[in-house]
């Protein structure tokens, strides 16, 4: 039997090496807990809490806050991804409630399909289903932000506000091989329409020596009639004094497309493949594209 020579080493060895050589060059440290994971970087502190999908005592009580007798099949509402700069105190937080509440307040009309009074005639078969709501929990949330509790008087007086601007984030620059020395990925809520197709809120986090980058995304796909992409991007680059005001950068667009005009122009990947929506994400028509940038405006 052969035996590997320490001069042959693993792939993955050598990149958890110049991960944590990376590491220590930021000074950064590692954060774990029973039901969170998160790194603490360059004057930020990211963490990534998952735990299990809700309770019926706490579906219930969900369904009073929203004003509604429909949720997505599963709801991890304790589940959060939290991005905070310590010296300024910005807390930028994803999670399904503030999702949901967005899903609530725009009120797309239910994609109008056959099978739909079917799907959902799970819970009360001896009922007339009349689909009045969007079922396909579409949100249009691309993350909530405060300031966080400190006793740094900086906040005091202020808001955050995000305000159109004509930068944009470096993609280029994320597709260095740098290594990633932190990334996680949080399931918000998901549906899966009863067989049907998806209905997917994910976000996904990564921490490179420069910067971190993350995407909130929504992904829906009704099986044979149609599919809608909606990403959030945010990015901020490293600065080298962390006391400062963060840069961060937020890129929000909306994809879709209906499954009969995507067939007329060539053959569809497997769907069944796709459990994110990025083999079919060049495929969508791009209906709505801008990059925020935010800032603290004083309250008058």
């Amino acid at each position: 039997m052969s035996t590997r020579s320490n001069d042959e080493e693993k792939p993955e060895d050598d990149e958890e090496k110049q991960r944590q050589a990376a590491l220590r060059r930021l000074g950064a440290h590692l954060l774990k807990d029973a039901h969170s994971r998160g790194i603490s970087v360059c004057g930020w502190q990211i963490t990534a809490k998952k735990l299990p999908i809700l309770n019926m005592q706490s579906v219930e009580r969900w369904e009073q806050l929203l004003g509604t007798s429909h949720l997505p099949e599963m709801v991890f509402g304790d589940s959060a991804l939290e991005l905070v700069h310590k010296a300024s105190g910005i807390c930028i937080h994803f999670n399904a409630l503030d999702a949901l509440r967005s899903w609530k307040e725009e009120g797309l009309p239910p994609v109008e399909v056959p099978a739909a009074a079917k799907w959902k005639m799970r819970s009360k078969p001896s009922e007339e289903i009349v689909l009045d709501y969007d079922y396909t929990f579409t949100t249009s949330y691309s993350g909530s932000e405060s300031f966080a509790c400190s006793t740094d008087s900086q906040a005091e007086g202020l808001k955050l506000e995000w305000s159109e601007t004509e930068d944009h984030i470096d993609l280029v620059s994320l597709q260095a091989r740098d290594p990633i020395v932190f990334y996680d990925e949080v399931v918000l809520y998901e549906d899966e329409l009863a067989d049907n197709g998806v209905s997917l809120l994910t976000v996904k986090v990564r921490v490179m020596p420069s910067c971190w980058f993350l995407l909130l995304r929504f992904w829906l796909r009704v099986d044979g009639v149609l599919m809608r992409l909606r990403d959030t991007r945010m990015y901020s680059s490293f600065q080298q004094d962390a006391s400062a005001f963060p840069t961060v950068l937020r890129e929000r667009s909306i994809r879709e497309g209906k499954v009969q005009d995507l067939l007329a122009r060539g053959p569809l990947p497997d769907m069944l493949a796709d459990t994110d929506g990025s083999l079919v994400y060049d495929k969508l028509k791009i209906c709505k594209q801008y990059t925020e940038t935010l800032a603290a405006i004083r309250v008058r």
